[in-house]
């Protein structure tokens, strides 16, 4: 069921934004200010929306407060949500003529919202009212499309392979040297810790509900999920390969039987075999180590995935963007609270690594000292890596939310053998290019 809904719920994104080619010269004439009507040119209202925990919500308020106390003339108004419904309210009030000023956006979005006209361009604010001259200049540029700077990235993480030192213990299985390890090896040290630990623990949660780590299994092969321009680059080869070898961790016992798996990964990140202690292995992004190290009460270690040693696939990738809307009767305003948010140094001891790493170098240096040690040796992996990642994957074109949920259905046909690995692989590029098309 909640798959059911996760899958309407992106549908009626697309149906919405699609609403804009018709419904775009009405909404101009017709949208009313963020920031209401009748104000004096002095008091300036801007709505902001983010998606998040509850836990984001909280110290982004006190980011709000504390922008409003240096800047008596502005209110900031904020409206949040989950993750899912935050995407439906955003494509119902855009279409509306009622966008956000300021607004948190994602990688597998920014193109569908860009080319429907509802991004500001950011250019002409960069380096001035944006300060840019510290950002990591490898995922500085990733919110451009077609040399217009829609999205700036919030900071940066990268896909990982978070461990339970403890389970491997408990299954007397050493931790992996991830340095050297292979996908075959992952693979069977799972079954070894599935076979060593009581029924209900496991090796590895399943992997294959995230686009994350085909992207690099694909990269690590010469391709990727997407060309730079907007097209399907992953082959039938590389998907067929992908879907045999997760068919082959169910089959041989390294995750979950199928029907296990499903239900784990509709619970979301606290209901994650790694958050209740009963998982050895899961890949997460590194900005959820937090969140995973408060959930299982236990010191997790961050892995790299396996395969990298001989040809490196993971990149760091922007965690979230902030994004102006295009018709916000304050753009400049709206561009001074993004450049608050993204190199003010109280801001960025509030946000401390959340939402990625800072982009600002300087700033990502300064709260190293204020991080917990989940946030340190997320650092510390960052630093690690960086001198084999590989350049930033490219932004993805129109669809690829549709894309994603894609990968997962024919997940699930490739988990409970309903289809084999060369029908999935089939079946995927049908529906992806029909997606994107």
């Amino acid at each position: 069921m909640a798959r059911s809904l996760h899958f309407r719920g992106r549908r009626l994104v697309r149906l919405v934004l699609a609403a804009l080619l018709v419904a775009g010269p009405l909404a101009a004439t017709t949208a009313c200010s963020s920031g209401g009507s009748g104000q004096s040119d002095d008091k300036v209202v801007l709505r902001f929306s983010w998606w998040g925990s509850d836990t984001r919500h909280a110290y982004t308020q006190e980011l709000i407060k504390l922008y409003e106390s240096r800047h008596p003339n502005v209110t900031i108004k904020p409206d949040y949500s989950g993750f899912g419904d935050y995407w439906n309210k955003l494509a119902t009030s855009v279409v509306g003529g009622n966008a956000p000023d300021v607004m948190q956006q994602e990688s597998r979005y920014i193109r569908e919202y860009a080319d429907r006209g509802a991004l500001l361009d950011l250019q002409p604010y960069l380096g001035s009212t944006i300060q840019n001259a510290d950002f990591d200049p490898s995922v500085k540029d990733v919110g451009t499309v077609d040399g217009k700077s829609y999205a700036i990235a919030t900071g940066v993480n990268a896909f990982s392979i978070v461990a339970n030192p403890s389970v491997f213990d408990a299954a007397k299985v050493p931790v992996p040297d991830d340095s050297t390890w292979t996908w075959e090896q992952m693979r069977d040290m799972a079954v070894s810790v599935t076979e060593g630990t009581p029924a209900g623990t496991y090796g590895l949660q399943e992997p294959g509900f995230v686009d994350a780590g085909l992207e690099i299994f694909a990269r690590q092969r010469g391709s990727g999920l997407y060309t730079s321009d907007g097209k399907l680059a992953v082959t039938k080869q590389i998907l067929t390969e992908w879907f045999t070898y997760i068919q082959s961790l169910s089959a041989s016992g390294a995750t979950p039987e199928p029907s296990v798996s499903v239900e784990v990964q509709s619970g979301g990140v606290d209901q994650s075999l790694t958050a209740t202690g009963k998982g050895a292995m899961g890949g997460w992004w590194t900005n959820q180590l937090s969140a995973l190290t408060e959930a299982s009460g236990s010191e997790l270690k961050i892995l790299r995935v396996p395969g990298d040693s001989a040809t490196p696939g993971t990149f760091y990738k922007p965690n979230m963007f902030w994004s102006v809307g295009a018709k916000s009767k304050h753009p400049k305003e709206a561009a001074e609270f993004v450049d608050f948010l993204l190199n003010d140094p109280d801001a960025a001891k509030i946000i401390l690594s959340d939402r990625g790493m800072p982009i600002n170098l300087k700033l990502r240096q300064a709260i190293s000292g204020d991080l917990q040690p989940a946030g340190q040796a997320v650092a510390a992996f960052l630093d690690r890596i960086r001198p084999t990642i590989g350049a930033p994957a490219v932004l993805p074109p129109k669809g690829a939310g549709k894309v994603q949920t894609i990968l997962q259905k024919t997940n699930e046909q490739v988990m409970f053998k309903k289809m084999t690995p060369e029908q999935a692989a089939d079946d995927f590029l049908r529906q992806a290019q029909a997606a994107i098309s």
